[in-house]
């Protein structure tokens, strides 16, 4: 019986750009994009974690926002972005398995 190797990378935890995304769409008010990226950017750098110049992070956000809106726990509505809180929670909850002891 063949072994199956998996060679691709894969992340368990939420990264940080994710949740400073969650962190600021928690707030229940509604951002536009270039507003919301304000924001992540300025609380990215107070953690020095902004890395890999603005474009490249702004086009990363952006990705993150549009994974957020598509698993339903992020409102589109015509240009703005407003956080579900109950669903953001579970956007950064880890996802390996394990039943919290809380919900047990």
């Amino acid at each position: 019986m063949a072994i199956l190797k998996k060679n691709a990378f894969s992340r368990r935890i939420p990264d940080l750009v994710t949740e400073e995304l969650v962190a600021v769409l928690s707030r229940r008010a509604s951002f536009e994009f270039k507003e919301l990226f304000d924001i992540v950017h300025e609380n990215l750098r107070a953690r020095n974690a902004a890395s890999g110049g603005e474009e490249m992070l702004r086009l990363r956000a952006y990705e993150k926002l549009q994974n957020l809106v598509a698993r339903g726990a992020v409102k589109k509505n015509g240009k703005k972005y407003k956080g579900l809180p109950s669903a953001l929670a579970h956007a950064i909850a880890p996802h390996n398995g394990h039943i919290p002891a809380a919900a047990r």
